[in-house]
């Protein structure tokens, strides 16, 4: 039986922690993204104004749309649990009437709150600049909480997994963005040599960008079935590696 006051307990709590600082978890997002929405969607916009006939600026929203969904929920529970480890609070939690699974959702449903309330953000920003519309809403809700989802458990497992708060940026710095920019967040695939092409296809951020603009614009580069079959499958793999690991305690306890 799922214990609900404490599972809505520790959802309450994760949201608080960041709602705390929420300069930092919202409002620098936004302004991140009115400086990429002016400088690609209206300076670099007035030299490339459509691509498969979509205007420049709602081409590449989703993109960026997609980048800090995925950022945030990462960091929420990525920066959660290392920090829990670090202060030694990690006792209180494991001590509590709670379930593995039911701490690994309690953490993923207030990192895809976080993720949700950024979005949002972001795309009432890009409606004030007549930039933001949504074809397929059904999809849209898709794409956001499962990739968010999907990256607050990678976030747990890098939370687990690092020894120290540098640790925790290396995958944000190191593969998040890039592949994020590789993955068609500015361009159409079309654009690359073909060579370069196979390579993107590869690329699983490609398919959340490529989905979430659909969703968006109604256009699209790429196999939503594939896209829809790497975000559920992730998920579930991720969530089954985690449970596995807060079962046997690695890093947990000791």
């Amino acid at each position: 039986m799922i214990n609900r006051n404490g599972l809505l307990t520790l959802i309450n709590r994760e949201m608080q922690r960041f709602m705390r600082v929420f300069v930092q978890t919202l409002i620098s997002p936004w302004i991140n993204a009115v400086l990429y929405i002016f400088i690609f969607g209206f300076v670099v916009g007035q030299k490339i104004e459509s691509i498969a006939g979509v205007p420049y600026i709602m081409f590449v929203l989703p993109g960026i749309l997609m980048l800090n969904v995925l950022s945030s929920s990462f960091q929420q529970t990525a920066f959660s649990l290392y920090f829990k480890r670090f202060a030694r609070h990690i006792e209180e939690l494991l001590t509590a009437p709670l379930s593995d699974a039911e701490i690994l959702i309690g953490h993923v449903v207030a990192a895809v709150a976080r993720a949700v309330i950024v979005g949002a953000g972001i795309f009432a920003i890009a409606i004030f600049f007549d930039a933001a519309q949504v074809v397929h809403l059904g999809w849209f809700l898709f794409y956001v909480v499962g990739v968010a989802s999907l990256f607050a458990l990678i976030g747990l497992l890098i939370g687990l997994w690092s020894d120290s708060f540098e640790q925790l940026s290396i995958l944000n710095t190191f593969i998040i963005t890039p592949l994020t920019y590789l993955g068609g967040m500015f361009n159409s695939i079309d654009m690359l040599p073909a060579a370069a092409q196979q390579i993107v296809r590869w690329n699983p951020f490609f398919y959340f960008v490529d989905g979430l603009r659909y969703s968006m614009t109604g256009v699209s580069e790429a196999n939503r079935l594939i896209g829809v079959g790497v975000i559920v499958g992730l998920n579930i793999i991720f969530f089954g590696v985690l449970w596995v690991l807060f079962h046997k305690g690695w890093r947990l306890r000791g």
